[in-house]
């Protein structure tokens, strides 16, 4: 059963975790994570990208995704390149500041504070370190029949106004696809990052010239 939930979760999912790993753009020898990693497509790819000398941590709550997950990547199990925890969201089994790059997709719908969760986010990056959020435009949502079971909708703003209270900043939100109702990607990096970054590039752009005045 797992097998085929996940195969159902890549073909509906497939094409906005791809979107979202590129939004990270890991690198090989990064250490990342997929929070809420369901059918798995996240892992293959951020598997590919960080290379033999990476690794990623898989994040599931659902038994089944986990037991799927197992069988599929037992080999990147074994060789330590993958490892998979069972967790949520608001409580990571990862140290501070361990993870180059993280993603997760269509997870906020499930989380009912994001804040705790977001403030985990922010505590597992590392400062160089970039996150992104996948999550569908809250209007074309609404009208899937769906999503009046269990889901939260909320607006983007809404999402990265939690993301700012969180320490994240968010950088660009990112459309996959043509239409008004296009998919989300919020690009992140840790707020004092990003804060630091642009201080420095404010005092470069107003620091005095070395060079002599001419007559």
């Amino acid at each position: 059963m797992g097998q085929v939930v996940g195969r159902v979760l890549n073909r509906a999912n497939g094409p906005l975790v791809a979107a979202t790993v590129d939004a990270v753009a890991a690198e090989e020898g990064h250490i990342c994570a997929d929070i809420g990693f369901g059918g798995g497509v996240g892992l293959d790819l951020l598997l590919r990208r960080v290379g033999a000398s990476g690794r990623v941590h898989g994040i599931e709550i659902a038994p089944t995704m986990l037991a799927d997950a197992r069988r599929r990547f037992a080999k990147d199990l074994d060789l330590g390149r993958l490892v998979l925890h069972d967790a949520a969201m608001d409580q990571l089994p990862l140290a501070d500041g361990s993870l180059d790059r993280l993603i997760t997709t269509n997870t906020v719908y499930f989380i009912e504070d994001l804040a705790p969760a977001f403030a985990e986010l922010a505590r597992v990056l590392r400062p160089s370190g970039r996150a992104a959020i996948g999550l569908g435009d809250p209007s074309a949502m609404g009208k899937m029949p769906f999503t009046k079971h269990g889901f939260r909708l909320r607006s983007v703003a809404e999402v990265t106004a939690q993301l700012e209270s969180a320490g994240l900043h968010v950088t660009e939100d990112r459309r996959v696809g043509n239409s008004i109702n296009a998919f989300h990607i919020l690009v992140c990096q840790r707020s004092d990052t990003s804060s630091a970054s642009r201080a420095t590039d404010s005092a470069i752009q107003t620091a005095p010239s070395d060079s002599p005045a001419k007559p």
